[in-house]
C-alpha cells in the first residue's frame, strides 16, 4: 500500500513539474482557471508534510502558512496579480524593494494589486515559488468558503465580519476585545483558541500585531473577488525571464567575476579547493581565535563558535580581521545571490587554529561560495570549472578538491545529525551519481551527534515530500538516508568537467556532508516547525573541521 502511494506521489510530482514548466513557457495562468486547478489537484494528491492540514477543507494550515509567507514578499496576500520577472531594472525606479524574511530575492509592489518577484536562481526557484503560491491559493479558497454562509451566498458569517473589522480598522482594541476577536478567528480557522493565539504571536510583531487577521482577511477577500469575477487572480512570467532561464545568464557572470579576482591576485594557477558552504564556518575556524584574542584549545571550542553565531559584534570583528589577514571577499553583484571568499593558505597563519598540529606547508587556495538553490548548483559549478581567458591566455584551474556542505532532511535520525552520502539519486528518475566520498563515517564519531552513511535523494523541491514517498526511499533497497536539492546537480557538473570535457583534472577528490535541518518523517520536525538555531552549530563546525583537515593534509603531503 505504501509503495502504491509512493508511486502515485512520484507520478504526481513529475506531472506537477511538467505542468509548471508548460505554464512558464506559455507565459501566464489563472489560479482559478483550468491550469491552476490542475496544479492544485496535483498538490492535493502529493499532500506534502510541510503543508500539514492543507487537504482538510474545514481547517486552515497555520504552520505551513507561516513557512510559505516567510519565503514570499510581505503583502503578497493582498495582490491579485503576481509577476515573476528576471532582473529587469526595477531597482532603478522608485519602487521599494521587499526582501522575504527567509529567501534572498528582490520583490517589488508595483501597485495596489500587483507584486513582482525577481527570479534569478533558475527553474528550481520558479518551481519553489509556484508550489508555495498554489498552497496559498488552496488555503485562500478554503478561507472564502468558510467565511460565507453558503457557496452561493454573498452574506458573510459573523466571524468574518469581526475579522474584517480587525483587519481593516485602525481602532485600538482592549485585551478583552482582542480575545473575543481571536475566538471568532479560531472558529473560522477550525483551530483551537490556543493554536490561534500561538499563531497570532508567531505572525505578528510590535509594528504589526494583527498581521494574522490581515493575512486571513486579504487571502479570503482576494479569493472572493476572483470567485465573483470582480478581479481575477493571475500569475505571469515575463518575456525576459523566459528568455534567460536555462542559459546560465547569471551563473556565467558570477563565475567570470570569481575567476577574474583569482587572476588579478595571481592565484589562478595555484592548487584550488572549492567549498560550497555557509559564509562563516571556514572563516571562523581559520581566523576567529586571533580575531577575538582566544588561544586555541586541545579540543575544538564549539562554545566560541556558538558565541560568535549569537553576537553580531563578534561576527564583524572576525570578518574585519580575516580581510586584514588576506581573505578576499566577493560580494555578489551578478544576480546569482552567491557571495564568495578566497583564502590564500600560503599567507594564512594556522598556529592559533585547530589545525596547528598539521604543520601545513603548501600554497593551496581555498574558495568558499555560498549555497546555491536546486538546479542553480549545476549552473554555477559548470561555469566555474570552465577554462578562463585572462589577458589573452586561456587557463584551466588546478582544482584539487570540491566539497559540498549543507543542510538536508534526514530520514534515519533527527535534527542536528550528520549525513555522509555515497551517491545522489534524482527523485522521480533512475538518474544516479555514485562517487567516492573522501569523508567517511569514521570521521564523525562523536558522543553528542549521530552520523549516517548511504545514498541520498536529490529532490525537485523539499516542500513536495510526503511520508509515503520518504518511507519508500528509506525502507526499500534504495536505503536513502536523507534528501536535499543540490547534490546531484553539483556532481553532474563535476563529472562533466573532469571526465568528459576535461576542463579540470580527473585527479581530484570530492567531499560531501550534510547536517539535518529537519526530519520530514517526524511530526513537529518538518521545515515548517522552525529552524535549527544553535543546535546546528556543532554539526556545522564538525563538518568544516573534517573538510579543512583533509584539504590541509593533502596540501602538506603534496609539498613533501
Amino acid at each position: 500500500m505504501v509503495n502504491s502511494r509512493a508511486r502515485e506521489t512520484t507520478e504526481a510530482i513529475e506531472r506537477l513539474y511538467v505542468s509548471m514548466r508548460h505554464l512558464f513557457y506559455r507565459g501566464f495562468f489563472k489560479p482559478a482557471g483550468i491550469s491552476g486547478e490542475s496544479l492544485r489537484s496535483l498538490l492535493m494528491i502529493i499532500n506534502p508534510e510541510i503543508y500539514g492540514t492543507m487537504g482538510v477543507p474545514n481547517k486552515i494550515e497555520l504552520d505551513g502558512l507561516l513557512y510559505v509567507l516567510d519565503r514570499l514578499p510581505e503583502g503578497i496576500e493582498e495582490c491579485s496579480f503576481i509577476h515573476l520577472t528576471s532582473d529587469e531594472g526595477f531597482d532603478k525606479g522608485s519602487f521599494e524593494v521587499i526582501v522575504p524574511k527567509k529567501r534572498r530575492r528582490n520583490c517589488y509592489r508595483i501597485d495596489e494589486h500587483q507584486m513582482n518577484i525577481e527570479v534569478l536562481l533558475g527553474r528550481s526557484e520558479i518551481y519553489d515559488i509556484l508550489t508555495h503560491l498554489t498552497f496559498l491559493y488552496i488555503e485562500a479558497d478554503k478561507i472564502r468558503k468558510l467565511a460565507f454562509l453558503s457557496e452561493r451566498s454573498d452574506k458573510p458569517s459573523r466571524a468574518w465580519k469581526i475579522i474584517e473589522e480587525v483587519a481593516t480598522g485602525d481602532k485600538k482594541m482592549s485585551r478583552k476585545e482582542k480575545e473575543v476577536a481571536l475566538i471568532h478567528l479560531s472558529s473560522l480557522l477550525g483551530r483551537t483558541f490556543d493554536e490561534t493565539l500561538n499563531a497570532y504571536n508567531s505572525f505578528g510583531d510590535d509594528k504589526n500585531p494583527d498581521r494574522l487577521f490581515k493575512i486571513i482577511y486579504h487571502l479570503g477577500n482576494e479569493s472572493f473577488n476572483d470567485y465573483k469575477q470582480i478581479r481575477e487572480r493571475e500569475v505571469h512570467f515575463s518575456a525576459i525571464l523566459r528568455e534567460r532561464v536555462g542559459h546560465h545568464f547569471f551563473g556565467e557572470k558570477w563565475a567570470n567575476k570569481v575567476k577574474q579576482v583569482l587572476a588579478e591576485n595571481n592565484l589562478q594557477m595555484r592548487p584550488l579547493h572549492i567549498i560550497s558552504a555557509n559564509m562563516h564556518s571556514v572563516k571562523n575556524m581559520l581566523f576567529a581565535n586571533d580575531a577575538i584574542g582566544k588561544k586555541v584549545t586541545k579540543n575544538v571550542d564549539y562554545k566560541m563558535y556558538e558565541e560568535i553565531s549569537n553576537k553580531k559584534t563578534l561576527q564583524e570583528k572576525v570578518l574585519v580581521h580575516s580581510q586584514d589577514a588576506g581573505l578576499i571577499y566577493i560580494h555578489d553583484q551578478s544576480g546569482s545571490n552567491i557571495d564568495v571568499q578566497i583564502i590564500d593558505l600560503a599567507k594564512t597563519d594556522l598556529k592559533n587554529t585547530p589545525f596547528a598540529d598539521l604543520n601545513y606547508s603548501g600554497d593551496d587556495v581555498i574558495m568558499v561560495f555560498d549555497y546555491a538553490f536546486g538546479e542553480q548548483a549545476y549552473e554555477v559549478m559548470d561555469e566555474l570549472l570552465r577554462p578562463y581567458d585572462y589577458n589573452g591566455e586561456i587557463y584551466t584551474m588546478k582544482v584539487k578538491s570540491i566539497s559540498i556542505m549543507g543542510k538536508a532532511g534526514i530520514l534515519m535520525g533527527g535534527k542536528g545529525d550528520i549525513m555522509i552520502p555515497t551517491s545522489h539519486v534524482f527523485e522521480g528518475t533512475a538518474d544516479n551519481y555514485p562517487f567516492e566520498n573522501a569523508l567517511k563515517l569514521a570521521d564523525f564519531e562523536d558522543d553528542e551527534l549521530r552520523a549516517f552513511e548511504g545514498g541520498m535523494v536529490t529532490v525537485l523541491g523539499t516542500s513536495l515530500q510526503n511520508k509515503d514517498i520518504l518511507r519508500y526511499f528509506m525502507d526499500t533497497s534504495w536505503k536513502a538516508i536523507g534528501l536535499e536539492m543540490e547534490g546531484a546537480h553539483y556532481q553532474k557538473a563535476i563529472q562533466v568537467a573532469s571526465k568528459i570535457r576535461h576542463h579540470i583534472s580527473e585527479d581530484l577528490f570530492v567531499m560531501y556532508a550534510y547536517y539535518a535541518s529537519d526530519n520530514p518523517l517526524e511530526t513537529g520536525s518538518t521545515l515548517s516547525s522552525g529552524g535549527l538555531g544553535l543546535t546546528g552549530v556543532k554539526p556545522t563546525y564538525l563538518i568544516t573541521l573534517r573538510i579543512l583537515e583533509k584539504i590541509l593534509k593533502s596540501g602538506t603531503s603534496a609539498k613533501k
